[in-house]
């Protein structure tokens, strides 16, 4: 029963991608009604505090930009770009890594998304080229925090070895940066040109997207509010950061009489919430210009798309639990290297490198693999590139006007996969090895 359903849950994303837009969550929701009333599959749970966070990024940035701010920020980036334009595949990932891991969730991306698919467009670079890899950037940034869930359950895994945060970082750290730089040599020089793909010059010949033209300079007070709202949003990227990297700097909530501690997903969707409210109050961004600006439409877009199709893979994972795990379980007892391809098949289930650390490592401890081993196998977590529903991946196709950045004909042929397989391939490998000489 388990291939039939997988067989619906690959028909659906395919049909959707095909159909292109929202269609990808609209049609996932066929497959859920199928699984859900039809085999009587446990329904799983949407998720919510991404798309929470997806919907108070997208708010802020939308303010922003109707407040001129992202103008101003794509004018100032372009600035930088324009003598060599072909650095933004080698320098937004590298900016994203680090934003990354240093704020523990991936969802930062975000904010960064637009800008880096607007520059690279301007600047006549296929957007398909730093889009796909400053995505997998994200992924590898986040098992590499000292701060994300995925590293936090690790710990919890390995409690009783003498492994902890030190040498878990001073092995995962490199080997992600490394496998970062190594996706982004697979990606520099792929695809045609921008000015000689198909898919861009039909767009822009049907009017769906106008080419690419040098933004007017602002002046006196437009100027004031762009510059103002870009530096309210960054402060707000620098405070995220900053309560990622110091979490006793975040303020403990009085919960039934007790002090309990502010989660950071919480307080990233109320500072940007926050900042969204302050541009339109401070600097004028108009409402209506925010609601239909082009980075609404895009978060609205992935935000559909994420629902529809995360909410049927977790009801397919719910409803076959047993036998998935059961399964990997059985593996790892003939050859415990398969371990790392386990970890990469559950994460394409599960879309969370925390889930499948706390459903498959403690298996692996239970089973008698080295401590060392484990670290070293942690990067393979990031396999949820593999199928391209996750929500980073979905608002990365949205964004890019161009067309460049997509889903292919038959799914697993996107742009995210190239680059995806090197950058997990590499960092698992030199984890391995670092693991090995450093812990072993």
């Amino acid at each position: 029963m388990l291939w039939v359903e997988l067989a619906i849950l690959i028909a659906c994303i395919v049909v959707g991608a095909r159909l292109g837009g929202m269609a990808l969550g609209a049609v996932a929701g066929i497959g859920l009604v199928v699984f859900v009333f039809a085999f009587h599959m446990p329904p799983g749970r949407p998720p919510t505090i991404v798309l929470g966070m997806i919907i108070a990024v997208i708010t802020a940035l939308s303010a922003v930009q109707a407040a001129g701010g992202l103008d101003y920020l794509v004018q100032i980036a372009e600035r930088i770009m324009r003598r060599r334009p072909q650095w933004i595949t080698f320098v937004a990932p590298l900016v994203t890594y680090v934003l990354i891991a240093a704020s523990g969730t991936q969802h930062v991306i975000y904010a960064l998304l637009p800008v880096i698919a607007e520059v690279s467009r301007k600047a006549g670079v296929r957007p398909e080229r730093p889009m796909s890899i400053s995505v997998i950037a994200a992924q590898q940034g986040l098992v590499a925090s000292p701060i994300s869930a995925a590293t936090v359950a690790m710990l919890a895994a390995l409690s009783g070895s003498k492994i902890g945060l030190p040498q878990i970082a001073m092995v995962v750290i490199p080997s992600t940066l490394i496998a970062v730089v190594a996706g982004a040599l697979s990606v520099a020089w792929r695809g045609k040109p921008l000015d000689a793909d198909p898919e861009y010059k039909e767009r822009l010949a049907s009017g769906k997207v106008k080419p690419p033209e040098a933004l007017a300079e602002m002046s006196g007070k437009a100027l004031t509010r762009a510059r103002g709202s870009t530096a309210l949003f960054l402060l707000a990227i620098a405070l995220v950061v900053v309560l990622g990297i110091f979490p006793d700097l975040k303020p403990a909530p009085i919960i039934k009489g007790q002090p309990d501690e502010l989660d950071i997903a919480d307080a990233i969707m109320i500072v940007m919430l926050g900042v969204a409210g302050l541009c339109m109050l401070i600097f004028r961004a108009s409402a209506e210009a925010a609601v239909k600006g082009s980075i609404m439409k895009g978060g609205v877009t992935a935000f559909i798309s994420i629902l529809g199709v995360s909410w049927l893979g977790s009801s397919l994972f719910e409803g076959n639990r047993d036998a998935i795990v059961g399964g990997i379980s059985g593996v790892v007892h003939q050859a415990p290297w398969i371990f790392a391809l386990g970890l990469f098949v559950l994460s394409i289930l599960l879309m969370s490198q925390a889930a499948t650390v706390v459903t498959l490592v403690p298996v692996g401890v239970a089973l008698g693999l080295p401590a060392w081993l484990l670290v070293g196998l942690y990067p393979a977590v990031n396999g949820y590139f593999f199928l391209p529903t996750y929500g980073t991946i979905l608002a990365a196709v949205s964004f890019d006007q161009t067309g460049t950045t997509r889903i292919g004909k038959w799914l697993v042929n996107h742009s995210f996969m190239v680059p995806g397989l090197v950058a997990t391939g590499t960092a698992t490998a030199v984890a391995v090895a670092l693991s090995a000489v450093l812990l072993k």
